[in-house]
């Protein structure tokens, strides 16, 4: 580019939004910082790729309020030019800019650095480790948009043909199924339906393309000794029974056709009968300890998202009252608070064809809108919802747990229907005793529905009076400071000294029992310290390791 072609350049790059990811303005009026340009680098190459872009661009000697102002970085030519082969060194694949162009105008010397996106399937990095953007900070590339750009360079597994498989490597019980269930599906097109034959009810179902087998075709319908055909990939189901002690009881592995097998695993698992008393009622409710829509959700969900390629199983752990469902692949959603709060499919899919595959075989919802159906079921059931334990990169385990695992919460839920979804998150959360953000615990707080000092809360009196669990809230509430040092000095009065041990006898069984031990025995120190420093109530009159206290 010539010196006119760089000037209305830049005068386009100075008008585009202030938050647009592939371009950055920075004054470096003498020098910048090494690491952070290429951490720079590698943001705006991988938000270059995400957003569709070929390159993008880092402009320097412009401030934040896109003023030009000179910049004198680099200013020996041969050091600007030796720029590239330095950034290369760091960066993955040997990545450099494209060009970096110098422009001179009356305000001072600018350049601009054109940075490439980031090729298709190939995240940048720089010294190891892939950057994006969030407004105008660097930030580490979350999960999902990583995988986005990975999967760029790879087309759908799910959708690529089995070149030597034909209809008749099909289940023939398989197809007549996915038939019924296609036309439960789309009840408007059973007449028409009826009337297609089996490559063209396939290819309108989008389990096979223009009549050729994909791999989605032979894990859904494929007869058992088809799946050779996707080799070195494994399609296989694994249900395992355990006892309470972990020990496997027994277990059962299954193959394709999953549309029919999903069904014998559904069956294996024993789901038996649970009975809980409401409140005002002199009759139990008796339900099934799982929820049939539940169970078969969380199957198919590790169906469409299993990622093949990596020769696992998927497993499904039934013990007495949970069961554990597993697949290998990372979880694309930034997290499940996301997923529900959006309620919409994530823009990458794994398996797209597969699920979309399966939508049409009514073996799952709309994509993306069955895990939040899951956690409505579970709350109209008055059950613990949905745990997602995503801790491993590389796998996803749900655990759905059968039984009440505090009856204040159920019968909370039985007799508060009005509260959403997310605060009945929040407060499953912590009746597990999880963790949840000091902002989170204050909105609970400001509609009365948790008390205790942050972190140990719990359930709040108004809830426990709903509940009638008030022994729980005794236990956990706080007595204030007062009765405590009264019951120190009761003791000191009856008996004219107490050891340390003494006062721990007889404290530490009535602090709240949201409080572990360390915790508590730290409240007695701070108890002591107040009675003798402030309230100059006691004295010490032993030693700091052999206290004696006495009154004063």
């Amino acid at each position: 580019m010539d010196q006119y072609e760089l000037h209305r350049l830049l005068e386009e790059l100075l008008r585009m939004p202030t938050e647009t990811e592939w371009l950055e303005y920075k004054e470096a009026k003498t020098d910048y910082d090494f690491r952070k340009l290429g951490k720079y680098f590698s943001a705006i190459s991988n938000e270059s790729n995400m957003k569709g872009r070929p390159c993008g661009w880092l402009v320097f000697g412009v401030n934040d309020d896109r003023k030009i102002v000179g910049t004198q970085y680099r200013s020996n030519s041969k050091d600007l030019d030796n720029l590239k082969h330095e950034i290369a060194i760091k960066t993955s694949g040997g990545l450099t800019f494209m060009d970096i162009h110098e422009l001179i105008l009356p305000e001072g010397r600018v350049l601009l650095f054109q940075i490439p996106a980031a090729p298709p399937g190939v995240p940048t990095a720089w010294e190891g480790h892939y950057y994006g953007r969030n407004g105008s900070s660097i930030v580490a590339l979350n999960l999902q948009e990583i995988e986005q750009i990975r999967n760029q360079g790879n087309k759908d597994w799910s959708a690529q043909i089995c070149e030597d498989a034909t209809i008749y490597d099909l289940d023939h019980d398989a197809l007549q199924r996915a038939r019924v269930e296609y036309k439960k599906k789309y009840p408007r097109l059973a007449d028409e339906a009826d009337c297609w034959d089996d490559l063209t009810f396939l290819n309108k179902a989008k389990v096979t393309i223009q009549g050729k087998i994909t791999n989605a075709a032979i894990i859904l319908l494929g007869k058992r000794e088809s799946e050779h055909f996707i080799h070195p990939a494994v399609a296989k189901m694994s249900w395992i029974l355990k006892d309470k002690d972990n020990i496997e009881q027994d277990y059962e592995h299954f193959g394709p056709p999953f549309i029919l097998n999903t069904e014998l695993v559904f069956s294996k698992i024993r789901n038996l009968k649970y009975r809980y008393m409401p409140d005002n009622s002199l009759f139990p409710i008796e339900v099934n300890q799982y929820d049939a829509y539940v169970i078969r959700e969380a199957l198919h969900n590790c169906i469409a998202h299993q990622d093949y390629k990596m020769c696992g199983r998927i497993n499904i752990v039934e013990k007495p009252d949970e069961l554990i469902f597993t697949n290998l692949g990372s979880f694309i959603p930034k997290s499940v608070e996301e997923v529900i709060k959006n309620d919409s499919p994530p823009e990458y899919y794994r398996n797209r064809f597969l699920a979309e595959a399966m939508v049409n075989l009514n073996m799952i919802d709309t994509i993306g809108s069955g895990i939040k159906r899951m956690f409505f079921t579970q709350k109209k059931r008055f059950f613990p919802l949905p745990d997602y334990d995503l801790s491993d990169p590389n796998k996803v385990q749900v655990r759905i747990i059968g039984k009440i695992l505090d009856e204040n919460y159920t019968r909370m839920l039985i007799n508060h229907t009005e509260l959403d979804l997310t605060t009945v998150m929040l407060l499953d959360k912590v009746q597990k005793k999880e963790k949840i953000t000091q902002e989170e615990a204050k909105n609970l707080r400001k509609q009365r529905l948790i008390e205790g000092k942050y972190p140990n809360i719990y359930v709040a009196a108004q809830i426990a009076a709903i509940t009638g669990d008030k022994t729980t809230y005794i236990k956990n509430r706080a007595f204030d400071k007062d009765y405590y040092k009264n019951l120190i000095i009761k003791f000191l009065e009856q008996y004219h000294s107490a050891s340390r041990q003494d006062i721990d006898n007889l404290l530490l069984d009535k602090l709240s029992d949201t409080l572990n031990e360390v915790q508590k025995r730290k409240k007695i120190n701070n108890l002591l310290f107040e009675m003798s420093k402030k309230d100059g109530s006691i004295v010490n009159t032993g030693s700091s390791k052999r206290p004696k206290w006495v009154l004063t």
